[in-house]
């Protein structure tokens, strides 16, 4: 998964070294880190205690913390991600880790406010709660410095991927909507249909056009029916926008109907002085089908067959 971690900047953290590079972790960070390690690691069991304390006291605990099973599991993942922080060692499999940390919370819905708030509050607790001051100044202070690197690094590392896992729910949860709002259909053979409900803005009225052409392009239809009766505003910008569409149709050799024209977009649409050109329009869906089976050698059935 690292190969794909791309901050909201653009910056490269692909590699350990990248990453490293981003935030200045030395050689000498990780082993300053390390030293301080051999002070808390000890103390883990009191760390993650402490800090369960004060996870309790956010209102969503008991919504990503439903029963003992789960808080205990959760408990030994972080022992074992913050036993290997103080083991001064960022190599690829430590960072490809840390984005397996952001992909896990990206699943869950995480807040990320909550992510960055137990960071800070962590690291509180490894650099002055839990530390015994055993370390002269200089060292101290250089894994304080490390401390805060790596949490910043690491910080980094789950956000891209947690950003990179939202950004592809959200493109396929688009899609899907996409889909559900232009659901070309084909009906008979050679005929298509789309039912129109609701507004049309720029975006959509392309979206239409994409999933039109391409139905047709896969179906080889030769009548395209275009139902606007669920439309709820035509005006100049939607009357063109269909316009447009059942033009690029006739591009593809397919003859495109715009139904459910009611007497009162019809007088909008010409008091706007929109012109329709050779656009074919009918009153309703039932005249546009009747058109489209004539048209292709089927004998319409009455109302009541």
């Amino acid at each position: 998964m690292a190969d794909n971690s791309m901050s909201s900047h653009g910056t490269k953290m692909n590699t350990a070294e990248e990453a490293c590079s981003l935030f200045r972790l030395t050689d000498s960070d990780l082993a300053a880190l390390k030293r301080l390690g051999e002070r808390v690691v000890p103390k883990m069991d009191a760390f993650v205690e402490q800090f369960y304390v004060w996870l309790k006291t956010l209102p969503e605990y008991e919504v990503y913390f439903p029963d003992e099973a789960m808080v205990q599991h959760v408990k030994s993942l972080q022992r074992d991600y913050w036993v290997e922080v103080f083991e001064g060692v960022v190599d690829q499999s430590y960072v490809d880790r840390r984005a397996t940390v952001g992909e896990t919370h990206a699943r869950i819905g995480l807040p990320l406010g909550i992510y960055f708030s137990a960071m800070n509050y962590a690291v509180t607790l490894f650099s002055v709660d839990l530390y015994d001051g055993n370390l002269n100044a200089d060292d101290y202070a250089a894994a304080v410095i490390a401390l805060n690197k790596v949490a910043s690094m690491d910080t980094a590392l789950v956000v891209d991927t947690y950003a990179r896992i939202s950004n592809e729910a959200a493109a396929a949860q688009s899609k899907a909507i996409m889909e559900m709002s232009t659901p070309v259909t084909q009906i008979w053979e050679g005929i298509l249909l789309l039912p129109l409900v609701g507004l049309i803005d720029s975006k959509r009225a392309q979206d239409i056009m994409d999933a039109s052409l391409a139905k047709i392009a896969d179906t080889q239809a030769r009548i395209f029916i275009l139902d606007i009766s669920g439309v709820g505003v035509v005006d100049t910008a939607v009357a063109n926008y269909l316009i447009k569409v059942t033009k690029a149709t006739r591009l593809m050799g397919c003859q495109s109907t715009i139904s459910g024209v009611s007497p009162a977009i019809a007088q909008t649409m010409t008091e706007l002085g929109i012109d329709v050109g050779n656009v074919r329009t009918t009153a309703n869906m039932r005249d546009a089908l009747s058109l489209a089976l004539q048209a292709q050698g089927v004998a319409a059935p009455r109302v009541g067959d």
